[in-house]
C-alpha cells in the first residue's frame, strides 16, 4: 500500500521532498542509491561528502523507496533559510560560517568595504562585549542590519580608516543583528588591508 501519496513511495515521513530530477533518475536507474546535493554547491567534479544532503534509493520498479540522511552534511545558507546576502561581506560571512567558503574571504572582502560603526559618547567607536565575552566593536555592512540594531548614533567610514581607530584588545563584530554574525581579528584585517592595494595594482580594471 502506498504510504506517501505525494511521492508515490514508502519514504519515511521525516524525509525531505523528493526533487523531480531524483524521481527521473530513479526511473532511469532502478535499484540504485541516488545522492542529493545541496543546491549551493557549485564546484567542479564530484561534490565533497559534506555537501551531500543524503541519498535516495530507487526500487526495482524505479520508484523511490528509502531515504538515508548524511550525518556529515553541512547545510548551506540557502538550505538554512537565511535571507540572501545584502552585500559581498555578508555573503563571505554566510559562506564561511557554513563551510561553503574560506574564512579568509571575510577580512579580504571587508578590507574594501565601507561600514556603519556605532559611536560612543565623544564620537569614538562603541566598545561592547560579544556573547562569548570578547571585547568588540560592532559594525554593520548594510542598512538592513544597521536598522535592525535599533536607533543609535553611527558613522559611515571606510574600513581602512576604521582599522586605525579600533581600541586595543578589540575585534570587529560583523552584523550582530544579522542571521549570522562573525568576529574578525584586527591582525587578520590589517593583513588583508596590506594585500588589497597590491592586488589592485596587479589586477587593474579593464578599460
Amino acid at each position: 500500500m502506498n504510504d506517501n501519496p505525494a511521492t508515490g513511495t514508502t519514504a519515511p515521513a521525516d524525509a525531505p521532498p523528493v526533487p523531480e530530477e531524483i524521481k527521473e533518475a530513479a526511473r532511469l536507474a532502478p535499484d540504485h542509491w541516488l545522492g542529493m546535493v545541496d543546491p549551493a554547491w557549485s564546484g567542479k567534479g564530484d561534490p565533497p561528502n559534506w555537501a551531500v544532503v543524503g541519498q535516495w534509493r530507487s526500487g526495482l520498479d524505479g520508484e523511490i523507496e528509502e531515504w538515508r540522511p548524511n550525518e556529515e552534511y553541512r547545510p548551506s545558507p540557502q538550505a538554512l533559510g537565511w535571507p540572501a546576502p545584502t552585500d559581498p561581506v555578508d555573503e563571505a560571512v554566510q559562506l564561511a560560517a557554513t563551510g561553503y567558503g574560506p574564512g579568509d574571504a571575510v577580512p579580504r572582502s571587508l578590507a574594501a568595504a565601507q561600514v556603519a560603526v556605532l559611536l560612543a559618547p565623544g564620537g569614538t567607536p562603541l566598545s561592547a562585549t560579544s556573547p562569548d565575552g570578547a571585547s568588540v566593536v560592532p559594525v554593520f555592512t548594510s542598512p538592513t542590519y544597521l536598522d535592525a540594531a535599533g536607533r543609535f548614533g553611527y558613522e559611515l567610514m571606510p574600513v581602512p580608516e576604521l582599522a586605525a581607530r579600533i581600541p586595543e584588545g578589540h575585534v570587529l563584530y560583523l552584523n550582530p543583528s544579522g542571521p549570522v554574525s562573525m568576529t574578525v581579528e584586527t591582525e587578520a584585517l590589517r593583513e588583508a588591508l596590506e594585500k588589497t592595494p597590491q592586488e589592485a595594482a596587479e589586477n587593474p580594471p579593464t578599460p
